[in-house]
């Protein structure tokens, strides 16, 4: 691989039929993981009438599951190097069901910090199991709209949750919501099981992951740039947590939209995001280097998030900006994901990605606490500037992780 482009000249042609399907799972999982990031956040306003909480206390409830999803992400790229994808993921799939249910049961702070544990237990499988399929199984010359799909498919699964959840408590209560949403992992592990030659672990690809004297199990922990990758996430993740968790409550307060109609925000903001996802996709085919094209949708959500902050525009072109933010983090992410895997050492994949993927996981735990202390003192545009600084910063860091390379 051309360092800063992408190279199909090592391509492996297999038919797109097999990519596809590959891919399709893939992504269905990778959907429900999101899904389940945002399981109890969009459900706030009713936690917080039967509860009384403050969001600081409310955003704690986020940071332990994504403290939790962390570690156990970490943990997990080692599990999947070792024993394979497939029994990890049906774990983790079955961790979001019971988390789920946890929730619906949950009576004091306790059991929904507890609820949050297991749900992060089970977030924790998906991004080592994903990215270790999609390079095993899926050929060079597809891996950039693979990227694409994946996140997409992220980005739908953030977009389906907070319509989801808060049709069905509107109607039914927030208890019922969760309780349904139970049903989503199981029906995926179901789906899986029926497909097992897809996330069974074949003989090459175990001989891929046994360590040689360059690649040691711990050997990739010496790359400095796999720890700049890891501030990467943990910056953007701490923005996105921003958005996901309190842009409602935000919008509300700055241009007088209602609970419901600022509910939306969060899911225009991930279907924008997933068409940038597209598009990010199509640049990769381009050849083009991935710092630069991080650089360029980047430029375009840090403009958008200072725009919202401002608090000037009408509410309609405020909702067009947040559509914005969006497009330019989705556009990143193809190109995030191949500086991630140019960085890779061979048969480490499912290691490295679950190391990178914790600092998503650790910004994704600070970022409620700290936006939600800014919201419980007033400072609902702060909130955005801050977003601003943060793709700002990573911005920075890609860079930075080309130069190691």
């Amino acid at each position: 691989m051309v360092v800063g482009s992408v190279s199909t000249a090592d391509a492996k042609w297999v038919p797109w039929q097999t990519d596809a399907r590959v891919v399709g799972y893939v992504g269905l999982a990778h959907l429900t993981s999101h899904f389940f990031q945002l399981i109890i956040a969009p459900l706030f306003p009713w936690l917080r009438i039967e509860f009384g909480y403050s969001f600081a206390a409310l955003g704690f409830v986020m940071s332990v599951l994504f403290i939790v999803s962390g570690v156990s992400q970490a943990l997990a790229g080692f599990v999947v190097d070792r024993f394979g994808p497939g029994v990890t993921l049906i774990g983790g799939l079955c961790c979001l069901a019971f988390g789920a249910l946890g929730f619906a049961l949950s009576h004091h702070y306790v059991s929904l910090l507890l609820s949050a544990s297991i749900v992060g237990l089970g977030n924790g499988v998906f991004h080592p199991v994903d990215y270790s399929l999609l390079n095993q199984r899926v050929s060079v010359a597809r891996i950039g709209p693979a990227y694409s799909v994946h996140g997409i498919t992220g980005s739908l699964g953030w977009a389906l949750a907070p319509v989801f959840l808060v049709s069905i408590a509107a109607t039914f209560g927030w208890r019922t919501s969760v309780l349904a949403a139970a049903g989503l992992p199981l029906l995926v592990a179901a789906l899986l099981m029926g497909n097992r030659d897809l996330i069974r672990r074949t003989p090459s690809e175990t001989a891929a992951t046994a360590p040689t004297t360059t690649n040691t199990q711990f050997g990739f922990l010496r790359l400095p740039a796999i720890w700049w990758c890891f501030a990467f996430f943990c910056i953007v993740a701490a923005a996105a947590s921003g958005v996901q968790n309190f842009a409602p409550t935000i919008f509300t307060a700055l241009y007088g939209l209602t609970v419901a109609n600022a509910a939306l925000c969060v899911t225009l903001y991930m279907l924008a995001s997933a068409t940038g996802m597209l598009a990010g996709g199509w640049l990769l085919l381009r050849g083009r280097a991935v710092e630069r094209n991080i650089t360029l949708a980047f430029a375009l959500s840090i403009a958008a998030a200072i725009l919202i902050g401002v608090g000037v525009l009408p509410a309609t072109l405020a909702l067009g900006c947040i559509a914005a933010m969006g497009f330019g983090s989705g556009l990143a992410g193809p190109s995030r994901d191949m500086l991630i895997r140019s960085v890779t050492p061979r048969g480490a994949s499912g290691r490295v990605y679950g190391v990178v993927y914790s600092g998503l996981d650790l910004g994704i735990a600070v970022g409620p606490v700290v936006f939600g202390k800014m919201l419980d003192h007033g400072h609902y545009a702060a909130v955005f500037y801050a977003i601003a600084g943060c793709f700002f910063v990573a911005m920075l860091t890609a860079w930075r992780v080309a130069s190691k390379r």
